[in-house]
C-alpha cells in the first residue's frame, strides 16, 4: 500500500490543561475521524441499496471510501511514534516510561520509512491486513442488519 505525504499536525501544548493525558485525546481524534468517515461511507452504501441505486461507480466509491478510511485508521493506531497510536500509548504510560518512549519520536522519519518498507513485506503486511480487516469489521458491524 502506498501512502501520500503526511505532515504532523502542530499542537500547542500550552493550551492543554493536562498535556500528557489530553495529548492522547488529541492523537485519538485522527483515527476516530477516519472511523467516523468509514461509518459515513457504509451508511451511504446502505442508503444507496435501500433506494435501489445500482450504479457501479457509486457502489465502488462507497467501498473505496470505507477501505481507505479503515486503512488510515488502522495504520495510525500502530503504537509507534510518530503515529497517533504511539502518542496514545505515551499518554497512557507512567511519566518516566512515557518520556523514554516519546524520545524515539525524533527518529520519526526513519521509523516511518522503515515501517512502510516492513508493512509491504511478508508477515508485517499480513499483520496490517488483519488490523485493517478488524477495523473494517468494527465499522460495518452497526450496519450488518441492513447488509443482508
Amino acid at each position: 500500500m502506498a501512502f501520500g505525504y503526511a505532515k504532523p499536525v502542530p499542537v500547542d501544548y500550552n493550551r492543554l490543561r493536562n498535556p500528557k493525558k489530553q495529548m492522547g485525546f488529541v492523537a485519538a481524534a485522527g483515527p476516530a475521524a477516519n472511523f467516523a468517515m468509514g461509518l459515513g461511507w457504509v451508511f451511504l452504501f446502505v442508503l444507496f441499496r435501500a433506494i435501489g441505486v445500482k450504479e457501479p461507480f457509486l457502489i465502488e466509491m462507497c467501498q473505496a471510501g470505507l477501505t481507505a478510511n479503515a486503512v488510515m485508521c488502522a495504520f495510525n493506531l500502530i503504537p509507534i511514534p510518530p503515529l497517533d497510536g504511539g502518542r496514545i500509548v505515551t499518554s497512557l504510560l507512567p511519566r518516566d516510561l512515557a518520556y523514554k518512549f516519546a524520545s524515539i519520536e525524533r527518529l520519526g522519519p526513519f521509523i516511518f520509512i522503515g515501517l512502510i518498507v516492513l508493512l509491504n513485506t511478508g508477515p508485517f503486511q499480513a499483520l496490517l491486513g488483519l488490523l485493517v480487516g478488524f477495523v473494517r469489521y468494527l465499522i460495518v458491524l452497526p450496519f450488518s442488519p441492513f447488509l443482508n
